[in-house]
């Protein structure tokens, strides 16, 4: 049996949304892109970005 690779990329980009001024925590925004469908979504926490990403490779 033959197997076949398959190669799926994505670029992330984070933006620093708000620190919070008595912690001192950051919140970051994520901006995932999926480069073979030019599909794009925005994501308040690296582990939703995560969801989204084993969505489209089958993982979840």
């Amino acid at each position: 049996m033959m197997v076949t690779k398959q190669v799926t990329s994505f670029v992330l980009r984070f933006q620093l949304a708000d620190i919070e001024t008595d912690s001192g925590t950051k919140c970051w925004r994520v901006k995932v892109t999926h480069v073979q469908e030019e599909k794009e979504a925005l994501f308040d926490s690296v582990e939703s970005a995560m969801e989204f990403i084993k969505e489209i490779v089958g993982e979840s």
